[in-house]
């Protein structure tokens, strides 16, 4: 059973750091990190790709999880994370959101990565014009409302 507290500062310091390998290597090979923004990546070159994406956009990170739970095979914490946007139009904007995430483990890896956060708080601070964020959000909810289990909620309204 991995230390899931020390999972999760080895998890944070690696992103803040831009460090790919660090990440990359508390997943399992095929591991999936799915990015709230990003989306999936699948396998360690993949994970490594997506961080320094994601430093490309901001700079200045920072991620406090908080309230661990894990029975060993998935763990849960709620997290704050905030950053300056390096987005063009929002240079230096700094933006703050919470969120909670799900681990799935395999053995002492991590197998996949999931996050839940508003991603609408996330992006409002960088004051992107009302459409750019429509556009954002509604293809944000079209994804979700494509999976199969969406698809099973919204047939009783059709």
């Amino acid at each position: 059973m991995p230390d899931f507290p020390a999972l999760l500062r080895s998890f944070a310091a690696a992103v803040v750091a831009n460090d790919g390998a660090a990440l990359a290597g508390l997943f399992t090979d095929d591991g999936v990190y799915e990015d709230g923004f990003f989306g999936a990546h699948q396998g360690r070159d993949a994970i490594i790709a997506m961080l320094a994406r994601f430093h490309a956009t901001g700079t200045d990170y920072r991620w406090d999880f908080c309230d661990p739970l894990s029975d060993g095979r998935i763990g849960y914490a709620r997290w704050r994370f905030s950053y300056a946007s390096k987005m063009p139009g929002a240079e230096g904007k700094p933006v703050v959101f919470e969120g909670t995430s799900l681990f799935a483990f395999r053995g002492e890896r991590v197998a996949r990565y999931s996050e839940a956060f508003d991603r609408g708080v996330a992006l409002v601070q960088q004051d992107f014009p009302a459409e750019r964020l429509e556009k954002i959000l509604r293809k944000t909810a079209q994804a979700q409302n494509a999976t199969p289990p969406c698809r099973e909620h919204l047939e009783r309204f059709a």
